[in-house]
């Protein structure tokens, strides 16, 4: 006998699961049944179905989510840390749209002699 639980089954998870039940489709449409993630209990070994859940959630990004939304307090110095790896990435992202922004500028404005 197996056991299955779902994202709602677990009370930190139940305001970011979407409802098990999808509204009505119109037609030619598909029906997604299930949504979240839903792991199997064979035998009991709950122990091994907690790491494939724990697996799954990593692999899904729902473990940043979380973290993201979780309500503890963050001392000031993480607060920094943080800010300036969010400002380092901006950055980094930046530079490289204005590389390729030039390159098909580039790319466009060059006509070659024919």
């Amino acid at each position: 006998m197996h056991r299955v639980f779902g994202a709602t089954s677990l009370p930190f998870l139940r305001r970011l699961a979407p409802p098990l039940l999808p509204p009505p489709v119109a037609e030619g449409q598909q029906l997604q049944l299930f949504r979240g993630i839903r792991v199997k209990v064979f035998n009991g070994n709950l122990e091994r179905a907690l790491a494939i859940m724990e697996r799954k959630m990593r692999s899904s990004g729902m473990e940043r989510l979380i973290r993201r939304q979780s309500d503890h307090h963050i001392k000031n110095s993480e607060k920094r840390i943080l800010a300036r790896k969010n400002l380092e990435l901006r950055i980094r992202s930046e530079e490289l749209a204005r590389k390729l922004r030039s390159i098909i500028v580039k790319k466009i404005r060059y006509v070659p002699n024919s």
